[in-house]
């Protein structure tokens, strides 16, 4: 067998590079051409597409050549169904609305708002042409809903009426995405051949391929259009948010494939069944779809979790018969630069998002000029989503014995399915994820304990990470032969000098990291590869902080075991573990770990490890690959102790006389107050902690567990409210008021603290508690002062909120911190 840490060029198929009208075969011993004297080390590339400043002749032959549709410009011999043509929107629309089940639904709507009119008196049942009056007025009604359906379905739909537009579309985009990255968009030669074979065997059975691919940029939607488009494949329709529906790039981006949906549905059950309509209508008819599986764009760097809106009427479309069976394509698109990571950032912060708008739009034509790398995009092998269901049902492990896999029809069944499918998707994704140079730079530069790092040193910790990423199964990015030193430049040169820095004047050119939080959006692009290793070294760091000699740092199995299912617990949401289970994921790591000579197990005379501390070369290492480790996770830990430190000061006042609740909204954005406050006076060590994703993330977790009671009203004009749960609300001091630093709440703050970095303003637990619950307290108060009466819950929506208790009732079978 081969060694999988072996990183000789025929683990990979050669790369696809796309770049204007070039596709370039790039095999594993591609050596880069040499580079010209004034620098410009992507001229020859950038050079394909003729530019008008500097070739105005040559840019005019290239437009005429896509108009007119010269070669592959036509698009007249794509693989799938017809698209492109005059009347494509017309027979869509006629074919969504004459969907039965559309029909059954606008018969049922009709029917309820007879019976509402002859309950208010407006039809008679005495009147004796009351039949008559009864079918003339339904028929009214059925008139009315099928022409606001059919208004609807044209906002809807995308458009793919042209063909000389989608050339012209083609033409604009590649242009405008190579001026950006100036290395074009990058695929590997196998899985497009592998991709080609499946497209054609779909055309044939008449089925679609659903690509599914992780967002991290607008420019996703560019991305898989062109390389679809430029290999021949029918350009899938895509899911987006009406928030891109603004003049002129709306309509634009309907008429090159985008399909407009809202972004909550509500109780419009009308408006849901016109979409379930809609994409029964394009599996039906093999037509290919896409739809981001996270939803929104990523803005922390690593996979959201799964969004099932979407998934669920694929889902249905499949269990209820009315589609046989479809193609499930998940996609990774990786960046060696997101556009938009600056706009992120204050995002996470707290800024407002802006509604996207023309202006803006054009405004960032100055990204434009920049040089920001390349584009990597690779397709999971595709698989059948009825033979997935089929292996569902015929599980026999890991199904609670309350869900019936057989009984499609069951509600709980179908969370179960739509679950496993979403992770599943998920775990393809991250699993032929590649790996950036800019991703193994800000990993490296963040998980370093000094102020900077010297060039030869980050050179050997970037060659050591990408050894790491290959031996976990994952991939980096092909550069040939090009050595590594090369490769860090251009990663440098594409970061920027907002994010990295260089000291000049130095015996040696030292980097260092200046934008941190930024930089993490890079580093979160490797964690899933070591979120075993992280977990297990964050709870190893319960008695290495100790200090002392290797007995004094050494912990037991059990305590260990018990550290990373409480971690790995609290993580749920955050993180894609491994399937094995944890038994089996922790065993696997130890021996992994233990390989590496990062530790050293302690086993009892029958083989079975009693003892885990650090290996005696790591020590001499200096730690290294073990802080590698414990750096990764540890902004994480740090969010998540601080949205549990923020939950003490929910703890309502003594003269306070209300019912608890509070804004929800406004909680969280205590959260990242008073991390703030911490963060500047010291005691909290990240300033990623502040995140408001993955606050918001652990608040969801603290929601799951219980220790929130999380109320939402049908009144969409009442915000959701939050109150911490009787039995996890802190005691206040009778006589000072102030909060008491025990109860279950406390001791759950203190297993998280247990492996937090340690930092010079944290030793002292008493004072530090002290501190910080005075700043809770004083953020909080606030909160409760400016309470309304408006937080007073109807009857209607404690009766919600039962219902929603009564649910989580029922998934106290799942893990538990």
């Amino acid at each position: 067998m081969a060694d999988p840490r072996d990183s000789s060029p025929r683990t990979s198929a050669p790369d696809l590079e796309i770049l204007g009208d070039q596709v370039t075969l790039h095999p594993s011993g591609y050596v880069e051409p040499a580079r010209t004297q004034d620098g410009d080390k992507e001229r020859n590339l950038v050079e394909h597409m003729a530019r008008f400043r500097s070739s105005p002749l040559e840019f005019l032959r290239e437009v005429s050549l896509h108009v007119s549709g010269t070669g592959w410009r036509a698009y007249d011999h794509f693989i799938g169904q017809p698209i492109f043509y005059s009347g494509f929107s017309e027979n869509m629309t006629a074919a969504v609305i004459s969907t039965p089940i559309l029909q059954k639904r606008i018969t049922e709507l009709a029917e309820k708002r007879i019976a509402v009119e002859e309950k208010d008196g407006l039809l008679n049942k005495d009147d004796p042409s009351y039949a008559a009056k009864r079918y003339q007025r339904k028929t009214v009604i059925e008139q009315s809903l099928n022409e606001l359906c059919e208004k609807l379905t044209g906002d809807m739909i995308c458009k793919m009426e042209s063909k000389p537009f989608i050339r012209s579309a083609y033409y604009l985009c590649t242009q405008l995405l190579t001026r950006a990255y100036h290395q074009g968009i990058h695929v590997s030669s196998e899985e497009v051949l592998r991709l080609r074979t499946v497209a054609e065997k779909a055309e044939k059975n008449k089925q679609s391929i659903i690509f599914l691919p992780c967002h991290r940029s607008h420019v996703d939607y560019v991305s898989l259009q062109i390389i679809c488009y430029r290999l021949g494949l029918a350009l899938p329709t895509v899911v987006a948010g009406d928030n891109l529906n603004f003049p002129v790039v709306g309509s634009f981006l309907q008429h090159a494939g985008a399909m407009w949906i809202r972004r909550s549905f509500g109780d419009d059950i009308l408006y849901t069944t016109l979409v379930q309509s809609y994409i029964d209508t394009l599996l039906q008819g093999g037509f290919n779809f896409e739809c981001f599986i996270e939803g929104g764009r990523s803005r922390t760097g690593k996979l959201l979790p799964p969004k099932f809106g979407i998934l669920s009427f694929i889902l249905d479309s499949i269990l209820s018969g009315r589609v046989e069976d479809t193609i499930i394509c998940p996609v990774s698109t990786q960046y060696d630069k997101v556009i938009e990571t600056e706009g992120y950032v204050g995002e996470l912060l707290g800024v407002p998002k802006k509604k996207e708008n023309l202006a803006d739009f054009l405004s960032a034509s100055s990204v434009l000029s920049l040089k920001l790398g390349r584009v990597d995009v690779r397709f999971h092998e595709p698989w059948s989503l009825r033979q997935f269901i089929q292996d569902q049902q015929a599980r026999t492990t890991g199904i609670p014995k309350s869900i019936d896999m057989k009984s499609v029809n069951d509600p709980a069944t179908r969370q179960k399915l739509l679950r496993t499918l979403g992770y599943k998707v998920l775990s393809d994704i991250n699993a032929v994820s590649v790996v950036m140079p800019t991703a193994l730079i800000g990993t490296v530069l963040l998980t370093l304990r000094g102020r900077g790092v010297g060039k030869a040193e980050l050179v050997r910790r970037v060659e050591w990470l990408s050894d790491r990423v290959r031996s976990k199964g994952g991939r980096v990015a092909h550069f040939g032969n090009a050595p590594t030193s090369v490769v860090i430049e251009r990663g440098l040169d594409v970061l920027g000098k907002d994010l990295v820095g260089l000291v000049e004047g130095l015996p040696e050119p030292t980097y260092y990291a200046v934008d941190r939080f930024q930089l993490s959006f890079y580093r979160n692009m490797t964690i899933h590869l070591f979120i075993s290793e992280a977990l297990v070294s964050a709870s190893m760091y319960l008695r290495v902080k100790r200090g002392g000699g290797p007995d004094n740092q050494r912990i037991s199995y059990e305590e260990l075991r018990e550290q990373v299912l409480f971690l790995s617990q609290l993580f749920r949401g955050e993180f894609i573990y491994p399937t094995e289970g944890l038994a089996v994921n922790l065993d696997n790591t130890l021996k992994g770990l233990e390989a590496d000579k990062v530790i050293e197990l302690t086993r009892d005379s029958e083989g079975r490890v009693t003892g885990v501390g650090l290996a005696e070369e790591e020590r001499v290492a200096g730690r290294e690959n073990y802080d590698f480790y414990c750096f990764l996770i540890w902004p994480f830990i740090e969010a998540s102790w601080l949205g549990a430190v923020s939950l003490m000061g929910f703890s309502p006042p003594l003269a306070y006389k209300g019912d608890g609740w509070l804004d929800s909204a406004k909680c969280q954005s205590s959260s990242q107050l008073l991390g703030k406050t911490l963060y500047h006076q010291g005691d909290l060590s990240y300033f990623e902690a502040v995140n408001k994703e993955t606050l918001k993330n652990a608040w969801a977790r603290f929601e799951d567990e219980g220790i929130v009671v999380v109320a939402k009203s049908r009144n969409a004009k009442i915000l959701p409210r939050a109150k911490l749960a009787p039995d996890w609300t802190p005691q206040r001091n009778p006589q000072s008021g102030a909060i008491v630093p025990e109860g279950k709440l406390w001791d759950f703050i203190e297993r998280i603290a247990q492996s937090r970095r340690e930092g010079k303003n944290r030793r002292d637990g008493a004072t530090v508690s002290t501190r910080v619950l005075r700043h809770t307290e004083t953020i909080a108060q606030n909160l409760f002062m400016n309470t309304t009466g408006e937080t007073n819950m109807s009857e209607e929506d404690k009766l919600l909120l039962k219902k929603k208790q009564k649910r989580r009732q029922a998934l106290k079978a799942r893990a538990h911190l």
